[in-house]
């Protein structure tokens, strides 16, 4: 089973999809963006809203969905070696794995023991909302 996860900055979940094993990322993006929970802000030219992607997504159907959905993307290029350059910018990915990371201390979304991908898929909302709300009981308490 895979899950595609969209999260904001800072690691929290905003949208979650599941699907079989052998679905591309691709076809996966459009379904995750339309997912997101939150109204999302309209894009305005002096607000840039960014989409950093893996090399998973470097391709047509991927590019479309970031374009259709108003994100500007930002996507590792599969064609082309890395050049060495000096770092400007933090790396980004960490804070997706991170967030996989957290929700796999849930034992029974590590184990997944329901067989109906539904079930699986509230399980893995209740893990996010369970996310969100320790974040806000940290914020609160400081």
């Amino acid at each position: 089973m895979k899950q595609s996860l969209l999260v904001e900055a800072n690691g929290g979940p905003l949208a979650i999809v599941i699907a079989g094993a052998t679905v591309p990322d691709a076809q996966l993006l459009a379904e995750t963006i339309e997912a997101i929970v939150l109204e999302r802000a309209q894009p305005e030219p002096y607000f840039e809203q960014l989409l950093c992607l893996d090399k998973g997504i470097d391709n047509d159907a991927g590019w479309g969905a970031c374009i259709d959905h108003d994100y500007i993307p930002h996507i590792a290029l599969i064609r082309d070696p890395r050049p060495d350059r000096p770092k400007t910018h933090k790396p980004r990915r960490w804070v997706v794995e991170r967030t996989f990371a957290w929700l796999s201390k849930c034992r029974g979304i590590l184990i997944r023991w329901e067989k109906k991908a539904d079930n699986y898929l509230g399980l893995l909302q209740l893990a996010c909302g369970l996310l969100w709300f320790r974040r806000l009981h940290h914020l609160m308490a400081t």
